[in-house]
């Protein structure tokens, strides 16, 4: 099957799912529509944008809020901002051969910042690749952006899983970004105009993402960075918690990671966790650890649970070298753009089961690509 008739027969899923839904045939969220290739939160949004007033066909006015609320979206926005920098620079070098560009929002989803090869001769680049323009489900219906904010984890849409007619040319890769204090920040997209589909950039932007998180939590202050992991995982990879405490043993912020690993919500006002509230021995030897460079110790928490941990100082070399950063502004080395393309296509081959042929299709790339890359032997 060539590329264009695989391309063809998703396009042709999606209209169907389209149908099920905008005419009122798929009863249950999502259910009809999941049939035919489209995923149940993609109807969802759908449903929304129809219980909006919205109408596939009207026009996308892609409007920009007032200088003065931009004002105040980029003063609450410029820690997100700041951390985003050095992640999105090297991003859209990795995503500057495949015509895509990479948009940064806020919680609402407003945009307050843009990286990558936009073109700014093609209307539909322009009209969303600028600070300020509101990309929200109410303003521009379903969109990477919209569900990557509604659903809270990574999505891919492509071409007509938009709400909107006027944004079938779009496809997309989105990533919440989740602040230190464990609320969702914003959102991270990687947007093409009418581009091959790519779904395996959704690992790009989650990595990304994560990029962003924990580059952020280490720029605020703190007086001890506690590394995270399972046992049998030694921390200093991109699967590591990040804790980070004050001097008297305060929870100062988390990343993501760490507060699924050790059941944290996200912060209240006025309510501070303690280190003694999550590990199930003395605090203080957390700091004392520390001292010991390079030193890992496996700690027993309140659930039963014991963790793989190392602490470090600010400033320890070892604190901000971590991958899931790689390009954190302390200096240390971005990963390799070739090792960031060989994740991707081996993240399309594990979201093809192992079908290289499919994996290829999905890439827009050969099967021998595919092969060299993973430095595997054909079949």
């Amino acid at each position: 099957m060539s590329l264009t008739s695989f391309s063809g027969d998703r396009l042709d899923r999606i209209a169907q799912a389209r149908e099920l839904v905008f005419q009122g045939r798929c009863v249950a969220l999502g259910t009809g529509a999941s049939a035919t290739g489209v995923s149940p939160w993609i109807a969802q949004s759908w449903q929304r944008c129809l219980g909006m007033g919205l109408q596939p066909g009207q026009p996308v006015g892609f409007e920009a809020i007032s200088a003065q609320h931009m004002r105040r979206v980029q003063e609450a926005s410029r820690p997100l901002v700041q951390a985003a920098q050095p992640v999105l620079v090297e991003l859209a070098r990795a995503i500057a051969d495949i015509r895509y560009f990479a948009i940064l929002t806020n919680a609402d989803g407003i945009v307050v910042d843009v990286h990558g090869p936009v073109d700014r001769q093609d209307r539909r680049a322009e009209v969303i690749a600028r600070v300020g323009v509101d990309l929200s489900e109410k303003a521009v219906g379903t969109t990477a952006i919209s569900a990557a904010l509604n659903e809270l984890q990574p999505v891919w849409l492509h071409r007509g899983e938009h709400f909107f007619q006027d944004n079938s040319a779009y496809s997309c890769a989105g990533a919440p970004v989740f602040g230190p204090d464990g609320f969702c920040a914003g959102m991270l997209d990687l947007t093409g105009i009418e581009t091959t589909e790519r779904p395996a950039l959704k690992h790009l932007v989650r990595r990304s993402a994560r990029s962003i998180e924990n580059s952020w939590l280490l720029s605020t202050a703190h007086t001890l960075v506690l590394r995270l992991n399972w046992p049998g995982n030694q921390p200093g990879d991109d699967s590591d918690g990040l804790l980070t405490l004050d001097s008297d043993g305060h929870v100062m912020g988390a990343n993501p990671t760490a507060r699924q690993m050790l059941s944290l919500s996200p912060a209240t006002h006025g309510q501070t966790l303690h280190a003694s509230d999550v590990f199930a021995s003395p605090w203080e030897s957390l700091f004392d650890a520390a001292s010991r460079r390079g030193h890992t110790q496996e700690l027993p928490l309140w659930s039963g649970l014991r963790l793989q941990t190392q602490a470090l100082r600010p400033g320890n070399s070892a604190a901000a070298a971590q991958p899931a950063a790689p390009m954190h502004r302390t200096g240390v080395t971005p990963k390799p753009l070739k090792d960031v393309q060989t994740d991707m296509i081996r993240e399309a081959v594990n979201q093809a089961r192992g079908n290289v042929a499919e994996a290829a299709r999905a890439l827009g790339i050969s099967r021998a690509t595919v092969y060299r890359k993973l430095g595997v032997p054909k079949s």
